[in-house]
C-alpha cells in the first residue's frame, strides 16, 4: 500500500535557498570586507610600537633601531587591497601596497615597503621588531569572528526578506 506524505512550506524553503545562492558572492565580499578592516586597523596601529633611535651613520659593529624618519615614512601606508573574484572565491590583501611609494632617507630614495620589511624582519644592521606580524596574529581571531558574524547577519537578512 503506497504512502502519501504531504509537506507544507517546501516552496518557501526552495525560494529561501535560491535567494541565498544568488547572493553568495555578496555575502562573501561583505563579510570579508569587515574582517579585512579589522586587520588593516591593527596594522595601522602597529606603527606606534616601533622603537626608534636617531640615525648616526654607519656603525662598525652592532645593530641599530629604526630611525624616526623611517618610522614616519610608514605612517598611513597600510590598507585593504582591491577585492578579486577568481571564480573560486573572493580574495583581498591587507598590508602595504606595492605602490606604497618612496621616501627620501638622507640622499637615498627608499621604497616604503623595503623599510617596513627591514624593521619587521630585521637585517644585518637593524634590530628585528616584528610589530606587523604581531598585529596580524593578534587581530586574526577578532577578524574571523567578525567575518562569521557579518555573514550570519547578511544570510539572516536574505532569508527573512526573501523567504517569506
Amino acid at each position: 500500500m503506497p504512502m502519501e506524505i504531504t509537506t507544507e512550506g517546501m516552496t518557501d524553503l526552495t525560494k529561501m535557498i535560491e535567494s541565498v545562492g544568488e547572493k553568495a558572492r555578496e555575502v562573501a565580499s561583505g563579510s570579508l570586507y569587515r574582517g579585512a578592516g579589522i586587520v588593516a586597523d591593527a596594522l595601522a596601529g602597529a606603527d606606534e610600537g616601533i622603537s626608534t633611535e636617531p640615525f648616526k651613520g654607519k656603525r662598525k659593529y652592532g645593530y641599530r633601531l629604526a630611525s624616526p624618519e623611517e618610522k614616519a615614512a610608514l605612517q598611513g601606508k597600510t590598507g585593504v587591497g582591491k577585492f578579486r573574484d577568481d571564480g573560486s572565491g573572493v580574495n583581498t590583501v591587507v598590508g602595504f601596497s606595492k605602490n606604497a611609494g618612496y621616501t627620501m632617507l638622507g640622499k637615498r630614495k627608499t621604497p616604503v615597503i623595503e623599510i617596513a620589511r627591514s624593521i619587521n624582519s630585521g637585517t644585518s644592521f637593524m634590530h628585528k621588531q616584528p610589530v606587523y606580524r604581531k598585529a596580524i596574529s593578534g587581530s586574526r581571531k577578532s577578524a574571523e569572528d567578525a567575518i562569521v558574524q557579518k555573514a550570519e547577519e547578511m544570510l539572516n537578512d536574505i532569508i527573512t526578506n526573501k523567504g517569506g
